[in-house]
């Protein structure tokens, strides 16, 4: 065994926080001596520019995402293949209901959970389903015409039956399922609810714990208006409460869950529904709050059916996650038989939330907001002697952050916090929202990493090391020096540092960061790249890349130190040399690894492995995704593949069209947000990037790695000329305020015109078109 080289330069301070993810990438750049000096184009100058957006219409929009829509000609009979609704915390999915002629309507919600840790997050704390809804047509059905608008986030279509004729439209908003229903020819319809046993959907993969009682059976009653509710107590305590009512045509459902309160979910479903009122009411409300929400960025690439799986997996998180909202379970808002009941925290959550970030969509994150209201909770998780002044989180818990946490030197995992905590630091990185970093990431990161310091320990060749702990799903676990945990610690002493320089904090444990990057163990590698931990290689297959978090998401270990390329090559390699326990995530991640080289093509080839029919695990037909049970993260973390062939902001460097794959020629990116809180907007024709705009939204330091050939051209929105200075390596500085953009392109002023680009590979619709 031989060990990797560890480097920690000290970053430009003004740039601080920007190089913690990346190392040293940033700051190892020639010419940051060079004078700042304006620069301008021939014709250019004092010339003011507005980009052209032709996506600022409803027209435009519901034109361009009606192209993304997923249709059903035929009947969809499982989960994974049916429409999908939801608002961050109700979630309905529509399919055949099994052997019936019938069609399920879901009814889950995301807050629904047991409430007895003493039975552990699969069982005692794990989400509970609710029920679902039936409707049954008078006649047997023949055909569905279905089609899940995106830009109404609405079903809308019918069903055909020996009858007649069904025509239905429902949504979900403000945790109500709204559902219309009409009737031509001789057709009826039936609707029922169903509500369903309150027991862990574990149960189809092992017993209940021993001493697990089941939960009282539900009840039923009808309110003073009529509405009808079904009522389900939990024996450790709290109720949840599904209400619905029908007027007319139109069936309104919604779902309530308090806890410890026995009574507060009866209200609260009936407080939902008198607030929606009617699905038109309900609708007007509804279709105003998505359309806003998609204006906050627009993403264009001629693969038509990656293009629109693009655009789904927007509508897919924006539907299970909202910051107000509880923290995403592995299967989200939408329920099923799962041995995944729960968050899970050694990658599920982290791979959820990457895409929100560039897609300019901070609203949507709620694992910041769990992590910052669940404080006290992840110091409980750790065990007794260690609560002064740790914090930490075992492998999957309730939506309350709920499990503890194992001590290294036992084999556990320990790492899984402070990784969360990466989320949230980008978080922070992407808004520069300094109240983030004040009050979540850097009192909970400093607990998360002295849980660590408490077990490292200096061994005879004068560095520290940490005793045994588990590499995330690998079944071998290292004596010492866990690839997975290394690279966390490291990561965490230098983010530490630099925020506390940033606010102003004199922290005491300063000194004992700065020792540990510089006495930790460099990682431990072999002929084969990173080993999973000290005499530990890695020697099966592993669908987790959990021993290359260096490398990818950390970016510690990267592809501008050419010194380590070879390293990651033969790292990522091997990782898939050994195939077998592969999964959809193995694909995504290695596509990802492959965009941070800047090898687009290598990565297209990797991610379409996840839509490949002939792989154990593909995407699905609603670009939903199963292995034991649904988990969400997958899909999800392949749209963060793709932004990162899009642009990269690592390492204090925005990189536009880093990676793009040869094939697509064009490319339209519209406020695609970046680490420092960069607006960027780029257009890519024929191969060649046309232009980019940078709007800054914090005034951090602006670093572009532009990728354009000839004669620089960097204006302000006014027309005056930008201070620049070249920092080699097609890295240029730009001196750009607050609130202020500047049109970088070579020659004469392009064409700014932002719109959508031609599709060159056609391909079916999602769902069953």
């Amino acid at each position: 065994m031989t060990s990797q080289p560890e480097k920690h330069p000290q970053p430009p301070r003004r740039a601080v926080l920007g190089t913690a993810l990346g190392g040293a990438a940033a700051v190892a750049l020639p010419g940051t001596a060079h004078a700042e000096a304006p620069m301008s184009g021939r014709g250019s100058a004092g010339r003011p520019w507005k980009l052209r957006d032709t996506m600022t219409t409803d027209s435009a929009w519901a034109g361009f995402l009606r192209a993304q829509d997923l249709l059903w000609t035929r009947l969809p009979t499982l989960w994974h293949e049916g429409p999908f609704l939801g608002d961050g915390q109700l979630g309905s999915m529509i399919y055949q209901e099994p052997g019936a002629n019938r069609i399920r309507f879901t009814v889950q919600h995301g807050r629904v959970q047991d409430h007895r840790p003493e039975f552990g997050s699969g069982w005692g704390t794990c989400r509970l389903p609710v029920g679902h809804l039936t409707l049954e047509p008078a006649g047997t059905i023949t055909a569905v015409d279905w089609r899940l608008s995106l830009w109404n986030a609405e079903l809308t279509g019918t069903v055909t039956t020996t009858a007649g004729t069904l025509t239905l439209a429902a949504l979900v908003h403000d945790e109500v399922l709204a559902v219309r229903v009409t009737a031509d020819g001789g057709e009826g319809a039936t609707w029922t609810f169903h509500p369903e046993e309150a027991i862990s959907p574990r149960k189809i993969s092992e017993a209940p714990p021993s001493g697990y009682t089941a939960n009282p059976p539900w009840t039923t009653r009808t309110a003073p208006d009529g509405t009808e509710q079904f009522l389900q107590p939990l024996t450790g305590g709290g109720q949840t409460a599904t209400a619905h009512r029908r007027t007319g045509h139109d069936l309104l459902l919604s779902v309530g869950h308090s806890h410890p309160s026995d009574t507060a979910a009866e209200a609260d479903s009936l407080s939902n529904l008198r607030r929606a009122k009617s699905y038109d009411a309900l609708r007007q409300r509804h279709t105003s709050w998505w359309h806003a929400f998609y204006r906050k960025s627009f993403v264009s690439f001629p693969d038509q059916r990656l293009q629109s799986f693009h655009w789904i997996q927007l509508y897919k998180v924006a539907s299970a996650s909202r910051a107000d909202g509880p923290v995403m379970a592995t299967c989200g808002p939408w329920l099923e038989p799962t041995p995944w009941p729960a968050v899970w925290w050694n990658l599920n959550v982290q791979l959820e939330y990457w895409l929100i970030h560039a897609f300019n969509h901070p609203e949507l994150d709620s694992l910041a907001t769990t992590l910052r209201q669940n404080q006290e909770q992840l110091i409980a998780n750790v065990p007794a002697a260690y609560r002064t002044d740790s914090s930490g989180i075992g492998r999957s818990s309730d939506m309350f952050a709920n499990r503890g946490v194992g001590r290294p030197g036992t084999g556990a995992e320990t790492g899984d916090l402070t990784w969360a905590l990466h989320n949230v630091w980008l978080s922070y990185r992407h808004s520069m929202d300094r109240s983030l970093l004040r009050d979540t990431i850097y009192p909970v990161l400093r607990r998360a990493i002295n849980y660590y310091l408490h077990f490292l320990t200096p061994g005879s060749d004068g560095k520290l090391h940490l005793p045994s702990t588990l590499s995330p799903e690998y079944p071998v676990v290292p004596p010492q020096d866990t690839n997975y945990d290394l690279a966390l610690i490291r990561w965490g002493c230098q983010t530490l540092i630099d925020s506390a320089e940033l606010l102003g904090v004199d922290d005491e444990l300063k000194p004992r960061w700065q020792e540990v990057l510089a006495k930790l163990t460099p990682y431990p590698v072999d002929g084969n790249g990173f080993m999973i931990g000290a005499d530990t290689p890695y020697a099966q297959s592993h669908r987790h890349y959990s021993h290359l978090l260096m490398v990818y998401p950390l970016h510690l270990v990267n592809w501008d130190q050419p010194e380590n390329r070879d390293l990651i090559t033969k790292s990522v390699v091997h990782w898939h040399e050994l195939t077998g326990a592969h999964r959809g995530y193995s694909y995504t991640g290695a596509a990802s690894v492959y965009a941070m080289a800047g090898d687009g093509d290598t990565a297209i080839t990797y991610l379409r492995k996840f839509f490949d029919p002939t792989t154990r695990y593909p995407c699905r037909a609603n670009t939903h995704y199963t292995e034991a049970g649904p988990v969400i993260e997958t899909p999800l973390s392949a749209s963060q593949s793709l932004h990162d062939m899009f642009c990269q902001s690592w390492g204090g460097v925005i990189r536009v069209f880093p990676a793009v794959p040869t094939a697509w020629a064009d490319l339209t990116l519209h406020n695609f947000r970046t680490q420092g809180a960069f607006l960027v907007s780029a257009v890519r024709k024929a191969g060649v990037t046309r232009f980019i705009r940078v709007k800054s939204l914090a005034g951090e330091p602006l670093r572009l790695r532009h990728g354009l050939t000839g004669h620089l051209t960097a204006v302000l929105e006014d027309g005056t000329a930008a201070r620049t200075h070249d920092l080699g390596d097609g890295v240029l500085a730009i001196d750009l305020p607050c609130g202020r953009e500047v049109l970088v392109h070579t020659d004469s002023r392009p064409d700014l015109s932002i719109a959508p680009v031609a599709v060159s590979e056609p391909g079916p619709a999602w769902g069953l078109p």
